[in-house]
């Protein structure tokens, strides 16, 4: 009977090793199957949604945008007369480097918190971002590519370069136009304190104040024997 038992049990044979490693809950495995179920999830419920909002009915007319109605400004831009079609809404950071494609002005936090933007309108240093195009109608408009007047830098530009008054430059043209702007104004001293209030609505996020500062002094006698 010991022996009919033992014959009449079915024996079980060890299972592979790769079928082992296959049903293991490895790491690998756990995260393809949260891979086939997210896939699964995005198949099922955003991408029929999105294909059916991007669908009309055929013969349909397509969706109507409506259209600003447009104004004629004209600029002197950097010496040249430009005449331009703006929205009245248009900003005038967006209109010189969108539709002038004078990229030199930056566009950074389009709030007027950090300089990025400024340029010089009839002289004076505004930030670009917080002004409507339109309402410059007629005005002499002056950006970083302006400054360098007949292949020679300007004071301010060749004193940043030889005070090393920059890191990264994102924030250097607008540095440079308030540095040069201020230099002109009478109302700002000339001493250390009150050059740095005077750019303090310049950010610089590398922290290169020092060397700014020591350019713009540089700067400021050579614009002096001018």
């Amino acid at each position: 009977m010991a022996n009919q038992d033992r014959k009449d049990t079915p024996v079980t044979l060890p299972a592979p090793a790769d079928a082992l490693h296959a049903a293991a809950p490895t790491r690998r495995n756990f995260l393809k199957s949260l891979g086939a179920t997210g896939i699964a999830a995005a198949s099922g419920k955003v991408w029929p949604q999105a294909a059916a909002e991007g669908e009309r009915p055929a013969g349909a007319a397509p969706a109507q945008h409506s259209k600003e109605p447009m104004h004629t400004i004209r600029l002197t831009v950097n010496g040249k007369p430009r005449t331009l079609q703006v929205t009245a809404n248009a900003v005038l950071l967006d209109v010189v480097r969108d539709q002038l494609q004078l990229t030199g002005t930056k566009k950074g936090c389009d709030q007027g918190q950090c300089g990025a933007c400024t340029l010089h309108v009839n002289g004076v240093a505004i930030n670009s971002c917080l002004s409507l195009a339109v309402m410059h109608d007629g005005d002499e408009i002056t950006t970083i590519e302006g400054l360098e007047q007949n292949g020679e830098l300007h004071p301010v530009q060749q004193a940043f370069w030889e005070h090393d008054a920059f890191q990264c430059g994102y924030c250097t043209p607008g540095q440079m136009m308030s540095a040069a702007a201020l230099l002109k104004d009478p109302h700002v001293g000339t001493d250390d304190a009150s050059v740095r209030e005077a750019m303090s609505g310049n950010i610089c996020r590398c922290g290169a104040y020092k060397n700014i500062l020591a350019a713009i002094q540089s700067a400021r006698g050579k614009t002096r024997r001018s």
